[in-house]
């Protein structure tokens, strides 16, 4: 007989995720807005490949927040889009997934090279909650003028400093300062900057 994990608690698990507590993604509304951004972001790849400015409209209703002048090339791999925000001016390059469960945060100035993960899903360690599909979240923010090498994977909870810089390939794995290049796997500073 499955464990009623939530028995004491009334919310829904869309309600328990946007806290970033334990829930399962059963939840008909989390299905609705999976599928809503999957549409979004599908419309917004089409309308890029006609027209980039006039695709702008699309990825701004896909996404929490576009800053001015901020540039994304599709195709975007999103689990809501709703809880990511780019800064003005930040370029993203192709095929950045962000699975943003969590907030993502991205600031202004800001280089996104390609095939770029922004992940802020978690799983349980213990094999049965993870088998009975529990997950959670946790944010992810880059700080402003901040360059993702191509490759980089920034996983859930980390935070990268302002002007700092992730080479190509990395993990990272902890929070980066600011002014430091971070390379490897796991991501360690090599040099301030």
């Amino acid at each position: 007989m499955p464990t009623d994990y939530f028995a004491d608690d009334p919310r829904t698990d869309l309600e328990r995720m946007l806290a970033g507590d334990l829930y399962i993604a059963d939840d008909p509304e989390i299905a609705r807005r999976l599928q809503q951004a999957v549409r979004l972001a599908a419309r917004y790849q089409a309308a890029y490949t006609e027209d980039a400015e006039a695709a702008r409209p699309i990825l701004a209703e896909l996404l929490g927040t576009l800053g001015e002048e901020a540039h994304v090339r599709p195709p975007l791999y999103v689990d809501y889009g709703s809880n990511i925000t780019i800064g003005a001016r930040t370029f993203v390059n192709y095929h950045l997934t962000a699975l943003d469960v969590a907030a993502i945060t991205i600031g202004e100035d800001c280089q996104i090279g390609p095939n770029v993960q922004l992940l802020t899903p978690t799983h349980p360690l213990e094999p049965r909650p993870r088998r009975d599909k529990l997950e959670a979240a946790k944010p992810v923010t880059i700080g402003d003028n901040v360059w993702l090498g191509a490759g980089a994977i920034v996983l859930p909870g980390v935070t990268i400093g302002d002007n700092s810089v992730i080479g190509a390939g990395a993990v990272v794995t902890k929070d980066v300062p600011a002014n430091v290049v971070a390379v490897g796997n796991p991501a360690r500073p090599v040099r301030d900057l």
